[in-house]
Formats: C-alpha cells, structure tokens, sequence
C-alpha cells in the first residue's frame, strides 16, 4: 500500500444535491423551458420513466412544485402544469417591483463601486443575450443581475420571496418569449435592468 497518499486521495465525492433536488430541478426547468404545457397531466408513472426515480420522489416534487405555483392538483384529474391567471399575474408582478424598488434604493444609497460594478456587469451578460437572440440567455442574466442587487444589500429574506415569485415569474416570460412578442419581451427585461443600474451608478456619481 502507498503510503505516501494523502488522506483524501481515495474519499467519495457525495453529490452536492440529492436524487430529489435533481428530479426537482429537471421537472421545474421542464415546466418553465415549455417542454410541459399549461394544463397538461403530470402523471406520475411516466414521470418516474422519464427520469429514473422512484414514485414517492416524484411525488414530493409535485409537492414542491404545486407550493410554489407551478403545479395544481385537480379533483378526479390529478396534478397539472398550473395555468396562471392575468389577476394572478399583476399581483405577482406588483409585489416583485415593489420589493425591487426597496432594493434598489438601498443599493443606490450604498454609492459603493462594488455593486455598481456587478449590476452593470450582469446588465452587459443581458444586452449581449438579447442581441444574440438567446431568450434562456435572456432569463437567466436577468435572475441574476436581481440576485446582485437583493444580496449585496443582505436583503436575503426578500430575495427568497422574489426567488419564490421568479419561478412563476420565469414561467411566465418563458411563456410570452416565445409568442410573437418575445423580442418585445426580452427588451423589456433590458430596460427594466437597465433603469435600475442607471439609478445605482448616478447615486454613485453623485456621491463622488
């Protein structure tokens, strides 16, 4: 024997998530990435075939995933891709602006570099998506750029409410962006981002 191994040289990597959390993950992604329609059956047997687990984990996803909107459960019909409503939709959206705006106040108020520097970079990853048509791109650096602005100010609590309300959010966009509106869509996003980020740098400027 080789002694001269160090101590973790042959030690088991444990996964970094669990079976549940990437049946999860692959179903939500499955929802909002259009490959499971609005009102389409979530039935079980075929979603343990499709991925490869057991029913009791596809059941706590479809737990999981009905307590964040995405998922209803329908009498003598069972669990389904939730539709979501337009008054559902406007509360959603009028919730996210208002702890967006908080949070960008804060940020603006910091006048620090640091997170000016982060916004516009996650700003630029946004442009550069929308201009190469990359609407996941798109959705992707437009999460991001809002996890920027919520955690550099440890507003942590607020962001796991907007990361609750990004999913349905998320679903929703996925759903527009691929209507004939998406570029309007998509543009909206790099507006929306863009405002914010000129707040914070014209704070900064002002503070300098």
């Amino acid at each position: 024997m080789n002694t001269n191994l160090p101590g973790t040289a042959i030690r088991v990597e444990r996964p970094t998530k669990t079976l549940r959390e990437l049946a999860l993950d692959k179903v939500r992604d499955a929802i909002v990435d259009g490959y499971f329609k609005p009102g389409d059956r979530l039935v079980e047997r075929d979603l343990c075939a499709k991925l490869g687990v057991s029913r009791t984990i596809v059941r706590e996803v479809l737990r999981h995933l009905e307590s964040e909107g995405l998922v209803a459960t329908l009498p003598n019909k069972g669990p389904i891709v939730a539709r979501l409503e337009l008054k559902e939709a406007k509360q959603i959206y009028e919730i996210r602006a208002a702890l967006e705006g908080m949070a960008a106040r804060l940020c603006a108020e910091q006048r620090d570099p640091a997170i000016a520097d982060a916004l516009q970079a996650s700003l630029e990853d946004i442009r550069k998506s929308y201009a190469a048509k990359d609407m996941p791109g798109v959705l992707s650096h437009t999460s991001a750029f809002y996890h920027t602005l919520f955690t550099k100010v440890e507003r942590h609590v607020a962001w796991g409410v907007v990361n609750l309300l990004t999913v349905r959010i998320n679903h929703l966009r996925s759903m527009t962006i691929k209507t004939k509106n998406r570029n309007v869509d998509a543009h909206d996003h790099v507006t929306n981002a863009s405002s914010i980020a000129v707040a914070v740098l014209s704070a900064q400027q002002t503070g300098e």
